[in-house]
């Protein structure tokens, strides 16, 4: 088995949606900034998700203490980092949803796929006088989200929560509005527990109405639950740590109720990667791999890889070196600050393959250089 948790092991091998983190001026770093002179450091720029956002500014902010490296970070959304990966407007991109090979192979751009951390899909809700948290099943989520339930004493919702006291209070989903990773994991994982039959679904229109809201980003989304009674919504789950918001208990594959707390995460991933063992990102799929439903009576089944995109033949011998000497020490030394924060760190197996992987890439300038042509992976 996997280990479900730790720190990774060493490998041998060769606030505001669409604010920019900038290490080197920001003030969350917890150590003293190093001193160099702004003028001698490195510049690395990213685009991208808004999942891993509150990690990354984080990450940068605290490498910016120990390197001479300033990383300026725009969350803008998966879609934005994929472009950003595949047309080099940025030195990677970062998204939640993986680059396809049809796409990569369009651009003539291989990109490189470094999963960072597991991150989830919290359910939250503003639904007065709850005191525990809501039990849902996939089923009931999705009825929440097209309309088909229509209050908060639906039948359906009272059975699963035995003895909760739930009002009789219209339900009002809020979607986001942009095409952005959180969305799509939540999209595909519609698909899945509505079954093969029902795939179309998650993509047909949203109900209408004046009881649907449409917010533009997780920090948006937040803030209208918490003021806005009867909403339901989606949306990364540090996002609802960090706001104070309820996160429902889903039920998963086994047919148990589990929250998104780190070792539920974290035994999805290891749950899923235990199947593909031995993992090889060249043979599988580069890394990318779905977490949702994964199988096991304590995985979160609404978890997934966040992933930097990059793609080594766009890149400078100095940027590509930088890049791996980041990657390698948000991995080993990033992991306790991505824990204290909620998301989980890769475990250990997988780290070592991904630290291999991006050693081969990254620090190898034949490597690099032949990447555009070779595997897409």
């Amino acid at each position: 088995m996997l280990a479900v948790a730790l720190l990774p092991a060493v490998s041998c091998g060769e606030g505001t949606r669409k604010r920019p983190v900038d290490s080197a001026r920001d003030s969350g770093a917890a150590r003293e900034a190093l001193p160099v002179a702004e003028s001698e450091r490195l510049v690395l720029t990213g685009v991208g998700a808004t999942l891993p956002y509150p990690l990354y500014a984080r990450w940068f902010n605290e490498y910016a203490a120990v390197a001479p490296v300033r990383i300026s970070y725009r969350s803008e959304g998966s879609p934005q980092g994929i472009a950003a990966a595949l047309n080099g407007a940025a030195d990677f991109g970062a998204t939640d949803i993986p680059v396809s090979d049809s796409a990569m192979q369009a651009s003539g751009r291989a990109v490189v796929h470094i999963p960072m951390a597991v991150g989830a899909v919290a359910i939250t809700y503003n639904v007065p006088g709850t005191t525990r948290p809501l039990r849902l099943s996939g089923e009931v989520v999705a009825d929440l989200f097209r309309g088909r339930i229509a209050f908060w004493d639906d039948a359906r919702l009272r059975a699963i929560n035995p003895g909760v006291t739930l009002p009789h209070l219209a339900v009002r989903p809020v979607r986001r509005s942009d095409g952005s990773g959180t969305a799509r994991i939540f999209a595909r994982y519609l698909q899945l527990v509505q079954g093969a039959s029902a795939a179309a679904a998650a993509d047909a229109p949203w109900p209408a109405g004046d009881s649907v809201i449409v917010r533009d980003g997780n920090e948006a989304v937040a803030a209208e639950v918490k003021a806005t009674a009867g909403t339901v919504a989606y949306l990364e789950v540090v996002y609802a740590r960090q706001n104070r918001l309820p996160a429902a208990h889903l039920r998963n594959r086994a047919g148990q109720f589990v929250s998104p707390m780190p070792f539920e995460i974290a035994t999805a991933a290891a749950n899923t990667l235990d199947a593909l063992a031995p993992f090889d990102d060249e043979g599988v799929s580069g890394f990318r791999v779905s977490l949702l439903d994964a199988k096991g009576k304590q995985a979160y089944p609404l978890a997934a890889f966040t992933w930097l995109l990059i793609a080594p033949s766009q890149l400078s011998a100095t940027k590509r070196t930088a890049l791996a000497d980041f990657l390698r020490w948000a991995l080993l030394e990033g992991a306790p600050s991505a824990s204290s924060m909620g998301y989980v760190p890769l475990p250990s197996a997988v780290a070592d393959a991904v630290l291999a992987r991006v050693d081969g890439a990254l620090r190898c300038d034949p490597c690099a250089t032949g990447a555009a042509s070779g595997t897409v992976r």
